[in-house]
């Protein structure tokens, strides 16, 4: 079997996507990330769903975007929006995370000789974010081939985005078709003490009215 590296940050999407590539044929070695995010009980979720979902490793990397801070998930002094989705960048983007999270994917990758990632973005039912935007994602396969022995060695990168062009809804009814338990999943950025979902935060909104959409009921546990 082919190995993949599938970042999995514990929500809906990224079990999706993890779902979507084991369906592929792929061995799937899953990556999260402990970045200093307010949301951090997506990291347990993402222990869940990698060992549900039987893959092959999982691995947290700890790194500390705090230092700097620059978005409500991980600056504490700023609040998580919770007036609904706009149409502008919203202070929960967190600047470049996923080109540092694929950047660090690519090293994984490269240990263990797996050159396709897989990242659940998508460009539809999503919070405006510039790193979840087509383009990006495209580029980034010859960035990683520039600045690795692919270069020399003559192979390729293939980053997939297999929720690229999906709804929420859409992506709810896949990843349903596909055996996943949504119920194992987190997506809320601004949770309780507890772990429950605020159910007002764009993130929030968007997954529930995904689940409405689908016509699926939602097994997401609100506060």
């Amino acid at each position: 079997m082919k190995k993949a590296i599938v970042l999995l940050s514990g929500g809906l999407d990224s079990a999706t996507c993890l779902a979507a590539a084991q369906h592929a044929g792929f061995e799937c070695y899953t990556m999260s990330f402990d970045y200093g995010q307010r949301h951090r009980n997506e990291l347990a979720a993402s222990e869940r769903l990698s060992q549900a979902m039987g893959a092959k490793e999982h691995r947290v990397f700890t790194l500390d975007l705090r230092q700097w801070g620059g978005s409500a998930l991980t600056d504490d002094s700023l609040n998580v929006p919770k007036s609904g989705v706009g149409d502008s960048v919203p202070v929960t983007y967190v600047p470049a995370r996923n080109l540092v999270f694929l950047s660090l994917a690519a090293s994984w990758g490269e240990v263990i000789g797996a050159h396709d990632i897989f990242i659940g973005v998508n460009s539809v039912d999503y919070s405006n974010y510039p790193d979840c935007r087509a383009p990006f994602i495209a580029s980034f396969a010859e960035t990683a081939r520039l600045g690795t022995c692919a270069v020399d060695d003559n192979w390729q990168w293939h980053i997939h985005a297999p929720l690229q062009d999906l709804s929420k809804a859409e992506i709810i009814k896949l990843g349903t078709s596909l055996g996943v338990d949504y119920s194992l999943t987190t997506s809320c950025y601004d949770p309780d003490e507890a772990g429950r979902s605020c159910g007002r935060c764009d993130s929030c909104r968007l997954r529930h009215q995904g689940f409405v959409d689908a016509g699926i009921a939602d097994p997401t546990v609100y506060c």
